[in-house]
């Protein structure tokens, strides 16, 4: 039985951990790259994010549209705004024009004195508010209609550079890609230490 000596039981591992650690960095890092095709021995190889951006898009434009965000969801976001203020800024910047053309003339630019105008204005909007939730229904319909969240966001990731979605990736991701790779090289330091041993117990 050979007893391996020290240098043996270091430097196996350690090869071991070296090739652990840099496959698993290289595998890593085709997740992005390379970002356009390249030729290789022969082999076509790219990223797997820039090869199957449109499958990505898709899949997270699904989930998206199918979990995440509801028509509902938007016309709630919606009842949180300040609606009568929104409205009477709204009737504000319409109708002062014309109101202003209308104050030029001879007879009824003497009844809309500031007090009037005021007045129409706030029945304007309590009359719209009365109905609100008659509103927010037409505008729910409306949303389901024409807003298509799925395609909307797979649109947008598809658009996306392959640059700016590794920054997304890495941005969320990025402690746990390097425990990645540390655990590559872990992995091969153990798998060095058993070749070693395997070697120290052959007969």
């Amino acid at each position: 039985m050979a007893v391996p000596d020290l240098w043996t039981w270091i430097t196996i591992p350690a090869i071991g951990g070296l090739i652990g650690w840099s496959t698993n960095w290289l595998a890593v890092k085709m997740i992005f790259r390379p970002i356009k095709p390249r030729r290789f021995l022969g082999i076509r190889v790219q990223g797997l994010i820039g090869r199957r951006q449109q499958d990505l898009a898709k899949a997270i434009g699904r989930v998206v549209g199918a979990h995440l965000v509801e028509h509902k969801d938007v016309v709630k976001s919606l009842n949180k705004l300040d609606f009568g203020g929104i409205l009477g800024g709204v009737l504000d910047k319409g109708l002062a024009p014309k109101i202003a053309e209308l104050r030029g003339l001879p007879l009824i630019g003497g009844f809309l004195t500031e007090e009037r105008v005021k007045d129409i204005r706030t029945s304007i909007v309590d009359g719209i508010m009365t109905h609100r939730e008659a509103v927010m229904d037409e505008v729910e319909r409306g949303l389901a209609k024409g807003l298509d969240v799925p395609t909307l966001v797979e649109k947008k990731v598809a658009a996306f550079a392959v640059e700016k979605l590794e920054a997304m990736i890495l941005e969320v991701a990025s402690r746990e890609l390097r425990a990645i790779e540390v655990l590559g090289g872990v992995l091969g330091v153990l798998i060095g230490l058993l070749q070693v041993g395997f070697l120290w117990f052959r007969p």
